[in-house]
């Protein structure tokens, strides 16, 4: 039962993953909730050691240098595997490859200022493809020499459903976890009411275009607004596989489901799949909406979208 004259509200925020991750614990007992998120915290700290690109020493890192991993550690493997599911769920709009397309883009813009030239795109364009990964008993390969998996659209999603996990194994019924806009939901507020939680607008922050309610659920956005190379945002840090351009038309892209990893990596699929066949995946998943906010500033939305 709620009790919502004595529950204790306990909060933290930490710095991982490029990002800010902040918990939020609403329990009777104001030692087990501290316990609970210091617990979470060890968690995600090593959990974001183990999914990390960008130290040499990780499995993950490990994997895209030498193009296998006999034992990848379970997380990373489950990880991986529903990072192939949801490849093939989405027609390939989803696709952890894409870290050659990704850096090349960082790098150019870096170097020159602007987006590499055709053929350099189409060269590199080679290496992306997850049809070329290997999942198996075995382990995991890379097919094509040169390829490199990114988990950027999926680890971080499911780092906040790990978090919740954890606090749930020591007696934390009611929990907000937000990982930079990944944000999972353990049960409701202590009141019995859901989570209120925003959809920022991608052109106003601090502003809202949308809020929802979660209970037991998780909502993810990606937007041009993250990680964008130039002022115009016409390049960012969501790629479409087939062409190496980022998408012109959507501004960000939210989607609610039941884990943050599927909402997560769902998020990017959409934004490169656009506005309808996007809306089609999220009506043909179940327990899946999204809300799509347009560079010009139109909202579309797909059936089960429900603002509060």
């Amino acid at each position: 039962m709620p009790w919502p004259w004595s529950a204790r509200r306990v909060e933290a925020t930490r710095r991982a993953m490029t990002t800010f991750v902040s918990i939020t614990v609403e329990d009777r007992s104001a030692a087990r909730a501290e316990d609970a998120v210091s617990a979470a915290l060890e968690e995600m700290e090593r959990l974001a050691g183990l999914l990390t690109r960008f130290d040499g020493a990780s499995p993950l890192a490990v994997l895209n240098t030498e193009g296998r991993l006999a034992d990848p550690p379970p997380e990373l493997r489950a990880v991986l595997a529903r990072g192939l599911d949801l490849h093939r769920l989405s027609a390939g709009a989803f696709d952890p490859t894409v870290a050659p397309l990704v850096d090349l883009y960082q790098v150019h813009f870096a170097a020159h200022g602007g987006p590499p030239d055709p053929a350099e795109r189409r060269e590199v364009q080679e290496l992306v493809g997850a049809g070329h990964v290997r999942l198996d008993d075995g382990g995991c390969r890379l097919e094509r020499t040169g390829m490199a998996l990114t988990l950027d659209g999926i680890a971080k999603g499911y780092i906040a459903d790990r978090v919740a996990e954890a606090l749930a194994a020591r007696g934390v019924r009611h929990a907000l976890v937000n990982a930079g806009g990944d944000i999972r939901a353990l049960g409701t507020r202590a009141s019995g009411r859901p989570w209120r939680v925003g959809v920022q607008d991608p052109r106003r922050p601090g502003a809202m275009v949308a809020r929802l309610a979660l209970a037991d659920a998780a909502v993810a956005t990606s937007g041009d607004y993250v990680r964008c190379h130039d002022l115009e945002r016409c390049h960012h840090h969501t790629v479409v596989p087939a062409t190496g351009a980022s998408p012109e038309a959507i501004a960000s892209v939210s989607v609610s489901t039941a884990t943050a990893m599927d909402a997560d990596a769902l998020a990017t699929a959409v934004f490169v799949l656009g506005r309808d066949a996007g809306c089609r995946l999220a009506d043909a998943l179940p327990a899946t909406a999204c809300l799509l906010v347009m560079r010009d500033g139109s909202q579309s939305a797909s059936a089960r979208w429900r603002r509060v």
